[in-house]
């Protein structure tokens, strides 16, 4: 099955987000992408071919996005995928693995990026709050991605990093 547009997927198309733990220079994004492309191009499920789709944000957020209507994922193709992602993060200087960052859009509008301890800290002393705008790795399906990826702290899981009463 090729690759189809990102726009295509079904609102509840299942979506796998990963977030790079470093602004990505445009040969980094190239390689990453075109290596993305390659796999999802050919990605299979018991050797069903997948339906899938990719979507990449602000030079940082890479989502996988997956029509399940017709096949799942399996447990094998998943990890190949991650296989995948997890052998070019020494090609491209950054890690895509792993969920302990926390990522935030700066007053500024830069995306920051820090562990949950740090992003503890900034809120309590006033550098993040509840309007500040987050990003939700944790959406698992293509209208979260749409709709839901980044929003306010407020409406996030990041809210119980915030003080109390904010």
């Amino acid at each position: 099955m090729p690759l189809v547009a990102f726009s295509s997927l079904p609102d509840d198309a299942r979506v796998w987000v990963f977030g790079s733990s470093e602004q990505l220079t445009a040969d980094a994004q190239r390689a990453l992408l075109e290596s993305v492309d390659d796999y999802l191009s050919d990605w299979r499920a018991h050797g069903s071919p997948l339906t899938a789709a990719r979507d990449w944000r602000d030079g940082r957020f890479l989502a996988i996005g997956l029509d399940q209507r017709n096949e799942n994922a399996s447990g094998c193709s998943l990890d190949a995928l991650y296989r995948i992602l997890r052998d070019l993060e020494p090609h491209i200087g950054a890690a895509l693995l792993g969920n302990a960052r926390v990522y935030f859009r700066t007053a500024g509008g830069a995306i920051g990026v820090t562990d949950r301890a740090g992003f503890a800290a900034l809120a309590q002393e006033g550098s993040i709050s509840a309007d500040s705008r987050v990003f939700d790795l944790s959406v698992q399906t293509a209208e979260d991605w749409r709709n839901k990826f980044e929003v306010s702290a407020a409406v996030s899981w990041h809210r119980a990093l915030l003080p109390v009463g904010v």
